[in-house]
């Protein structure tokens, strides 16, 4: 009895342990969580001090702290994506100190460049400063909901510094403009035009300010213009100098990375389009059916498109162990079992993110190909383990390893895949035929639980079904027969031709197998 009581109490008192050691990673995990934007609030305060006293450093850290709060709000009330990946949170809360740094060595560079070359008056430099670069590279990496926010608080920060009521007004339309200017920049010279827009909406606003405060000093005017003209020139290249730095440290890709890896004349998708022919045409129909619907279910375009051309690369390694790969009528799964069958299809998901990383492709497309088979079920291989086997097979061995999709982008990969290779098999591709089979395919995934950790909502899997059915039946559509050609008669010809060749290798094969001594045909040397 008492060591059945001490068994109980041990094992409670283990799970009050288990308990509170939870109870402690969950505090500390988001302590560390929300670290990096008090930090970032702190740095912040500090950067916008023009004096240093207890009483400044008071007053800017409770507005610093007022305007990140803010912010923070607004990302996870809009965002909160971002707050659940940690790398994310920390660059966006990191470009607000990063940004009033930068423009505040700017302010520094230019005051002492006016000094060196005489030119007067030092308060025309401000005009200058290049707070833009924080809200452009907020919409490159992140989107435009957030690059407004960010810009909103930074205008306000740099406002709170420089004690220039109007100057506000100033930082946040040049930054809006920036943003806008570069909210579908498809390469890096759309940059340039970002500052060009930028630099015009500086000398605009810069005109308006110069209006209310009724300035009428000549060498002030010529200054200020000149640095507003200037500013967006300084924005572009410090953007284009920055953006790959940024995207090397913190594993992100903006929309130029991802049209460069669109270049079919990339490595990889050379090697897959030599390597395996089939699975190159297959991922670039792939990519068609995603694109068509990306937009309607707020997935971004280009790299779903992305996503597609590279998830199934894996397949490089062993491209003649899948069907759409295949030459000759047999298959190399018919020497194989089941079970090692199903172990090879789903190795091409490890060879995937392996060569994936190899080739440094972001991490969001790396995340589609680890997750764009799920944790979905090889029919084909379970049943006929089923079939040959005397015991029931398990079913979690014929299962690929998962994870489930966690994105969007990810499900629609998915879907696109199975019902690409599904519309292969269809003899007489009707649009009746097409969207029926589309439907099955689709639901059959989402009944086996394959959706269940993204955001795909009902009306984004009836858009799927209906953008998928209308591009495979442009992609199956039929064909008149040509006049004075029978193609059907040629390949029944080539067809007998193929067989009679077999039949005649397969009696040569068995008269000399006859005609051979025994001892020979059972040894592993040849007969001298």
């Amino acid at each position: 009895m008492r060591l059945r009581r001490n068994g109980k109490r041990k094992i409670q008192t283990d799970r009050e342990n288990d308990i509170h050691l939870k109870g402690k990673k969950i505090i500390l995990r988001d302590i560390f969580k929300h670290l990096p934007p008090v930090l970032a609030c702190l740095v912040t305060s500090m950067i916008i001090i023009n004096t240093f006293s207890l009483i400044n450093t008071f007053g800017s850290l409770v507005l610093t702290g007022g305007l990140f709060y803010i912010f923070y709000r607004d990302i996870k009330r809009y965002r909160p994506d971002y707050i659940k990946k940690y790398r994310m949170i920390l660059l966006v809360v990191i470009m607000v100190p990063f940004t009033l740094l930068l423009a505040k060595g700017f302010y520094y560079f230019f005051i002492n460049f006016s000094e060196g070359i005489g030119l007067e008056s030092s308060e025309a430099v401000l005009y200058g400063m290049p707070i833009a670069i924080g809200a452009v590279i907020v919409t490159l990496i992140f989107d435009f909901h957030t690059a407004i926010i960010f810009s909103f608080t930074t205008s306000l920060l740099a406002g709170i510094w420089t004690l220039e009521p109007l100057y506000p007004v100033y930082a946040f339309l040049g930054s809006l403009v920036g943003s806008f200017a570069v909210v579908k920049c498809k390469k890096r010279t759309d940059l340039l035009k970002a500052g060009l827009y930028i630099s015009i909406t500086n000398i605009f606003t810069l005109t308006g300010i110069i209006l209310l405060k009724r300035i009428d000093n000549m060498e002030f005017l010529r200054n200020a213009y000149l640095y507003a003209s200037m500013s967006g020139i300084v924005v572009s290249a410090m953007v284009s100098i920055i953006l790959p730095v940024i995207e090397n440290l913190f594993k992100v890709s903006t929309d130029i990375t991802l049209l460069e890896l669109l270049d079919l004349n990339h490595p990889l998708m050379k090697n897959l389009m030599i390597a395996a022919p089939g699975t190159y045409h297959h991922s670039i129909i792939v990519g068609n059916l995603v694109e068509s619907v990306a937009e309607d279910i707020g997935v971004n375009p280009l790299l779903a498109r992305v996503s597609a051309y590279y998830h199934d690369i894996g397949k490089i390694k062993m491209p003649e162990y899948f069907i759409e790969n295949l030459t000759g009528t047999v298959s190399k799964h018919d020497r194989l079992t089941p079970h090692m069958s199903s172990i090879i299809l789903a190795s091409h998901v490890k060879e995937g993110v392996e060569i994936a990383r190899e080739f440094k492709l972001p991490e969001a497309v790396i995340d589609v190909i680890q997750q764009h088979h799920g944790t979905c079920l090889m029919t084909y291989f379970y049943q006929k383990a089923k079939d040959t086997a005397d015991t029931e097979p398990k079913e979690e061995d014929y299962r690929y390893h998962g994870p489930k999709p966690k994105t969007r982008v990810a499900a629609l990969v998915m879907l696109a895949d199975a019902v690409e290779a599904a519309s292969r098999v269809l003899k007489d591709p009707t649009p009746a035929r097409i969207e029926a089979l589309v439907d099955r395919i689709v639901n059959h995934i989402f009944i086996d639980g394959q959706l269940e950790n993204c955001e795909l909502t009902l009306r984004d899997i009836s858009l799927i079904k209906k953008r998928f059915t209308y591009i495979l039946t442009g992609i199956l559509h039929r064909r008149v027969d040509y006049p004075g050609f029978d193609f059907g008669e040629k390949v029944k010809k080539h067809e007998s031709d193929t067989k009679r060749q077999t039949t005649k290798g397969k009696i040569r094969q068995e008269r000399f197998t006859s005609s051979t001594p025994k001892d020979w045909r059972t040894s592993g040397t040849p007969r001298h």
